[in-house]
């Protein structure tokens, strides 16, 4: 009996991950994140019940399969700062960055997936939940690399500003979206509006957590 090899199994595991995040945003996006039942997102993509749930714990996973980069996102850019760079700087050059390429996870998900996510109170749950995490992980990062006591606010209130000023952007993006303006324009206005958000922050974070 031959063995599959390792690569070429991973790579069908993602396809078939794939596949089923698809038909899934497909449903979504055209019956109501509510109203989509798990049996209607396997028979749509032709697998059983059980194989969406093993790869997708929860319903919700499979409308936001960047979920697990967008969590991180933020700890990791900081973590691959320059040296001589502020967490600040790395992260606004980041977003800006984002910006230019219309990056989905910043955002840019087009106004079906948008309208999908504002008409669903349980997404909107979840992504609050999902910038909640992100703070976190950027708080957590923040504390190891300053050595900040256990009892010390300050990687938190840090935290909790940079991912403030992603969050508020974040939100102008999806709204912009709803109002049916292109990426192009999105990009534009959104430019302007980090600036200025970043620009704010520049007081109290343009030393912390230099590199």
């Amino acid at each position: 009996m031959s063995i599959e090899p390792m690569g070429l199994r991973e790579s069908k595991k993602q396809e078939t991950r794939q596949l089923i995040s698809d038909q899934a945003t497909r449903l979504f996006i055209e019956n109501g994140f509510e109203s989509t039942t798990i049996a209607e997102i396997a028979a749509a993509a032709r697998v059983a019940k059980k194989t969406v749930t093993n790869y997708f714990a929860r319903k919700e996973d499979l409308a936001f399969d960047h979920q697990d980069e967008f969590v991180a996102g933020l700890a990791r850019t900081v973590e691959g700062r320059g040296e001589g760079q502020s967490a600040l700087t790395a992260l606004r050059r980041e977003f800006l960055d984002g910006v230019a390429r219309h990056d989905p996870v910043i955002g840019f998900c087009g106004e079906a997936f948008a309208r999908m996510i504002a008409d669903s109170p349980t997404l909107l749950a979840r992504l609050r939940d999902m910038h909640d995490q992100r703070e976190e992980a950027l708080a957590t990062l923040f504390a190891a690399e300053t050595g900040a006591a256990p009892d010390d606010i300050t990687p938190r209130a840090a935290a909790a500003q940079l991912g403030g000023a992603h969050r508020i952007l974040f939100q102008h993006i999806l709204a912009l979206t709803l109002d049916g303006q292109s990426n192009a324009r999105i990009a534009e206005t959104v430019t302007v509006s980090a600036h200025r958000v970043f620009g704010l922050l520049e007081g109290s974070l343009a030393d912390y957590a230099v590199k």
